[in-house]
């Protein structure tokens, strides 16, 4: 029997029916949208042991803790319930003479984070190659992530390695051509660390540390990151709901970026517009979001926009920014939806590398306000189902304050009385009271 098939059955899962309830739930926590197998591509799956198309295969593995190879793997008859790897698990060592494999992977990652120790606090003399190398990839490691998992998960490693950059810039180890490698590093650990508090909504903590952020790209001479930094000045404004600051710092950015080729620039034009949206300045918004569309045309990709993350603004975050600016200016224009469902649609694959569950949630939330400006207040309780079933974890500030501009339209629309905007107005009333506490600083 498959792997895959054992799981269902110790779940209860027998038939497609029962199944797609379970791969629903799992797909909104996943921010996939509305996406779904049919019931005759379930039933191959299930009946016949075909393996699922690479769309289907994120919900899948995070519905049964396991990779696909690994699900559709025979299991011996009568194996232990845990004969299953966890995901990423080499088949060989699905058990160990009766040691837990839970306990495996704990004391393994003690050993390695102890040796990362060591490398780091070897080299008494100078930097070594191997401990730039090892910051090099939890770095990498760590703005793929930024964007895809939930705070909780990534926070501990983040600081831990910004206090690694750190303490080599104090301790006087550092070559003269290591110090801007470093101070890089630091700049955009600073960032992410900055971006968690803002998350977190703590911003007086998310100013300081973007101060900090700037300092470090000042010192590296990094005008790309220097520019960053006034955006999330920007951004840090602009979710605490001081639209004026947010347009000021976004201002000042365009104005440092105006000779870098990289994404960045529009990125800044974005802000610039979200905020002039923000405060009712409809003129300034769409020309700000016309001149991003125009420098758009003329990106050279450059070495932020390679980092990935939060460093880089694809097309698909473009998109998202501009329709927020429409749904901000309450605009419920058809072309306006139409844009509106288009930048859903472009963070459905979260297997995509310009995928972010927050973007996906702001999208969302636009999507919902854009209908009810349209008079579709179904089409907006759908639109906001997803946010409002994502797990605690990744609730983060930026969400819950786009659900309660919904919450906020709805108040002050010509729908208040409906029992379904009562309804949505009750859970998005709930939505932020049941949000668990993100990590603390």
């Amino acid at each position: 029997m498959l792997l895959f098939r054992r799981l269902l059955d110790e779940r209860g899962v027998k038939s497609p029916d029962d199944f797609l309830p379970f791969y629903r739930r799992t797909a909104a926590t996943l921010g996939a949208g509305t996406a779904e197998p049919a019931q005759k591509t379930i039933e191959g799956w299930i009946y016949e042991g075909r393996k699922p198309q690479r769309a289907f295969r994120p919900v899948i593995e995070t519905m049964l803790g396991h990779t696909i190879e690994l699900l559709w793997t025979d299991v011996p008859d009568g194996a232990d319930r845990n004969f299953g790897p966890l995901a990423g698990s080499a088949p060989d060592f699905l058990h160990a003479d009766g040691v837990d494999h839970n306990d495996m992977k704990r004391t393994g990652a003690m050993a390695v984070q102890r040796a990362k120790e060591f490398l780091l606090g070897k080299d008494q003399g100078t930097v070594g190659a191997d401990t730039l190398g090892l910051l090099d990839e939890e770095v990498e490691r760590l703005v793929i992530s930024y964007p895809r998992e939930p705070l909780n998960l990534i926070w501990e490693d983040l600081l831990a390695t910004q206090d690694q950059v750190f303490r080599l810039l104090e301790g006087g180890r550092v070559r003269p051509s290591q110090l801007r490698d470093l101070n890089y590093k630091g700049a955009v650990l600073s960032f992410l660390v900055a971006k968690g508090f803002n998350d977190m909504g703590s911003r007086h903590q998310a100013q300081t540390m973007t101060r900090v952020a700037a300092a470090c790209a000042k010192d590296a001479e990094h005008a790309g990151l220097i520019a960053l930094t006034d955006g999330l000045k920007s951004l840090i404004a602009y979710w605490a709901g001081r639209y004026g600051d947010a347009y000021h710092y976004a201002g000042q950015g365009v104005e440092m970026a105006t000779h870098l080729q990289g994404t960045v620039g529009v990125w800044l034009m974005g802000l610039q517009a979200r905020a002039a949206a923000a405060l009712g300045d409809s003129e300034p918004a769409r020309t700000a979001n016309r001149q991003a569309d125009e420098r758009r045309e003329r990106v050279v990709p450059d070495d932020l926009d390679a980092l990935g993350g939060l460093f880089t603004y694809p097309v698909e975050k473009q998109l998202y920014y501009s329709v927020e600016c429409e749904a901000l200016l309450g605009n419920g224009s058809a072309e306006t939806l139409d844009l509106t469902e288009r930048a859903v649609e472009g963070f459905s694959d979260p297997t995509a590398a310009s995928w972010a569950f927050g973007d996906l949630a702001g999208a969302q939330c636009d999507l919902a306000l854009v209908r009810l400006f349209s008079g579709d207040l179904d089409g907006a309780a759908a639109a906001m189902r997803p946010v409002l079933d994502l797990p605690v974890s990744h609730r983060n500030n930026g969400i819950v304050v786009s659900a309660q501009r919904v919450r906020a339209a709805l108040a002050n629309g010509s729908v208040n009385g409906a029992v379904v905007a009562r309804d949505l107005t009750a859970e998005i009333e709930a939505f932020p009271a049941t949000r668990l506490a993100l990590p603390r600083g």
